[in-house]
C-alpha cells in the first residue's frame, strides 16, 4: 500500500541522526517551556525562528513541532505540582491534578498525564498519516475562488471559537488583515500604509509581530503578578499506575483523544479548546463525576489526551491546505515560507521527505517525551522554582537578538517593542491576540487568491458563489456568523468568558 511506502520514507527522514537530535532538542525545549509559566510555545517558536534559518527544512520544522507538542506535556507538570499551568491548555489539568498531588498522588497524576499524552499523540499521528493524502488530493482540485472562501471560513471560525466579546474578536481579525497589507503592492508597485518609512516597504515581518504580541507582551503581564510557587512535594514518587487506575482512565483517554483530534482540525480550535471540551464531556458522562475537582484521575486523563491530540491534528489543515488553524500553525507556515517552501497541497508531492518525515517525527517525539521526562521529573521540579525575575531579562535578550538578526536593523527591535506594548494593551482590554495573528498571516494570501479569482472570472464576483465548493464554504461561514450573532448565544459566550 502507498501509505506504507510513504511512512517508510518518513521513517528514513525522521530517524536520521540529525533529525533525531533536533526532535530531541524540540521536545526538551518544549517541555521546559511548558514547565516555566510565562513563556508558552508561541513566544518560544517565534524567538527560535531566526535560529532555524541555517537548518535544513526538515530539521527546522521537526524541532519547531517538537516544541509545540512538548509544551503540552510540560504544562501539566506545573499544573499538577504547583497549581500554576505552564501552558493555557493545562488549566483544566490543574483542577484535579493539583488535588491529587495534595492527596499524596503527584506521581500517579504525572504518570497519568504522560500515558494519556503518549496514547493520544500516537493515535493523532496515525490519523494525520491517514487523513492527509485524501485531503491534499482534494485540495489540488481547488482554484483561487475555493482557496479564498476557505480562508474566509477559517477566519470566521477563529472569531466564532474565540472567547469573550464577538465584536472584539472581529476587530482583532480586521486589525490583523490591515497589518498584513502594509508594504509594497506586488501588482501596482505602490506603497501601502508605510508612512514613508523605507523599512516598511517589504511589509512587517510576522516574527516581529509574534515576538512582540506573545513574547514581550506576556513578559510585561507576568511582571505584574508575583506568583506563589509552593510545591506540594519536592520529591515525586509512585510513578506507576495499577490495574484499577488503568481501567478508570481507559475510556476518558479514548474519548479525550477522539474529541481532541476533531477539535484540533477546526480553525481557532487546537489544544486549549480540546482540553476544556474534553473535561466538560467527561464530567457529564463519568460515573465518578462527584469527585471531579477533588482529585479524580479521570479529570487528568481526559484533558491531557485531548490537548495532545488537538495539538497534533492541528497540523492537518496546515500541511494539506496551507491554512493555519491556530497561532502556532501560523508560525509553522511562516517557518516554511522562510525555508522557501510554499505551504499547501503541493508540499506532499514536491517535498515528500519533509511531509512524511514531520509526521513520523511526531511519534518519535512522543516516545522521547515518555522515556525522558518521567525520569527527569526532578529537573523540572527545580526549574519550577526559578524566580521569574531571573528569567525575563534572558527572554528579552533572546527576543532582541532574534529580531535584530532578521535584517540587522534596530528599527525591527523598536517595532517589536511597539507590538509588545500593543500585546499588553490587548491583554488589559481583554482582546485576544490569536485572531489578529491569524488575520495577519492569512490576509496577504486571501488578497492574492481574491485577485486571481477575479482576474480569471473577468471581475465577476459571482464566481465565489457559482463554484459549488466555494459557495458551500461561504454559506457555512455566513451561517456560523448568523448563529453566533444570536442574542442568547452572544450573552452566554460573554458570561462564560467572565466566569473564566
Amino acid at each position: 500500500m502507498e501509505i506504507f511506502s510513504n511512512l517508510a520514507l518518513g521513517l528514513e527522514t525522521a530517524l536520521s541522526m540529525q533529525n533525531l537530535f533536533y526532535c530531541l532538542v524540540g521536545v526538551f525545549v518544549g517541555t521546559a517551556v511548558g514547565v516555566l509559566p510565562g513563556l508558552g510555545p508561541i513566544a518560544t517558536i517565534a524567538m527560535l525562528l531566526p535560529a532555524t534559518f541555517g537548518l535544513p527544512p526538515e530539521s527546522a520544522l521537526i524541532m519547531l513541532a517538537g516544541i509545540y507538542y512538548g509544551a503540552q506535556y510540560g504544562g501539566s507538570t506545573t499544573a499538577i505540582l504547583v497549581n500554576l499551568p505552564g501552558e493555557s491548555s493545562s488549566v483544566v489539568t490543574a483542577l484535579d491534578g493539583y488535588q491529587m498531588a495534595r492527596n499524596g498522588q503527584a506521581g500517579k497524576a504525572l504518570a497519568t498525564a504522560a500515558i494519556s499524552s503518549f496514547f493520544a499523540g500516537t493515535v493523532a499521528t496515525i490519523l494525520l498519516a491517514v487523513a492527509a493524502p485524501p485531503l491534499a488530493d482534494l485540495a489540488l482540485e481547488f482554484g483561487p475562488a475555493e482557496y479564498f472562501s476557505l480562508m474566509v471560513l477559517g477566519l470566521v471560525a477563529s472569531v466564532v471559537l474565540a472567547s469573550g466579546s464577538l465584536l472584539k474578536a472581529i476587530g482583532m481579525v480586521l486589525l490583523g488583515l490591515l497589518l498584513g497589507v502594509v508594504g509594497t503592492d506586488v501588482n501596482s508597485g505602490s506603497a501601502r500604509y508605510t508612512f514613508d518609512m523605507p523599512e516598511l516597504a517589504d511589509g512587517i515581518n510576522f516574527v516581529i509581530v509574534a515576538m512582540g504580541m506573545f513574547g514581550i507582551g506576556e513578559i510585561i503581564r507576568n511582571l505584574e503578578h508575583n506568583e506563589d510557587r509552593n510545591l506540594v512535594m519536592k520529591k515525586v514518587t509512585g510513578l506507576m499506575l495499577n490495574k484499577e487506575d488503568f481501567k478508570r482512565i481507559m475510556w476518558p483517554v479514548i474519548r479525550g483523544t477522539g474529541l481532541g483530534s476533531l477539535l484540533g482540525i477546526l480553525p481557532g480550535g487546537g489544544a486549549m479548546l480540546a482540553s476544556f471540551a474534553s473535561y466538560s464531556l467527561e464530567k457529564k458522562v463519568s460515573k465518578n463525576a462527584a469527585n471531579f475537582g477533588k482529585g479524580a484521575i479521570e479529570g487528568v486523563a481526559a484533558p491531557e489526551a485531548a490537548n495532545n491530540a488537538g495539538a497534533q491534528t492541528s497540523f492537518i489543515p496546515m500541511l494539506t491546505l496551507g491554512i493555519p488553524s491556530n497561532p502556532v500553525m501560523a508560525l509553522m507556515i511562516g517557518a516554511m515560507i522562510i525555508q522557501g517552501i510554499q505551504p499547501g497541497p503541493a508540499v506532499m508531492t514536491e517535498q515528500p521527505g519533509l511531509f512524511w518525515g514531520l509526521i513520523v517525527s511526531m511519534w518519535v517525539g512522543n516516545l522521547f517525551l515518555v522515556v525522558l521526562n518521567l525520569p527527569m521529573i526532578g529537573i523540572w521540579v527545580r526549574m519550577i522554582m526559578v524566580p521569574y525575575q531571573m528569567l525575563y531579562p534572558a527572554i528579552l535578550m533572546f527576543c532582541a537578538i532574534g529580531v535584530f538578526s532578521l535584517n540587522n536593523s534596530t528599527f525591527d527591535v523598536y517595532l517589536m517593542a511597539l507590538f509588545g506594548l500593543l500585546g499588553y494593551l490587548c491583554a488589559k482590554l481583554e482582546l485576544e491576540p490569536a485572531p489578529m495573528l491569524l488575520g495577519f498571516i492569512i490576509g496577504p494570501m486571501m488578497e492574492e487568491y481574491l485577485r486571481r479569482a477575479l482576474l480569471l472570472s473577468r471581475a465577476d464576483p459571482m464566481v465565489f458563489i457559482e463554484r459549488p465548493i466555494s459557495g458551500v464554504m461561504l454559506g457555512l461561514a455566513a451561517a456560523a456568523m448568523i448563529v453566533v450573532l444570536l442574542p442568547s448565544l452572544r450573552k452566554k459566550r460573554e458570561e462564560a468568558f467572565q466566569e473564566d
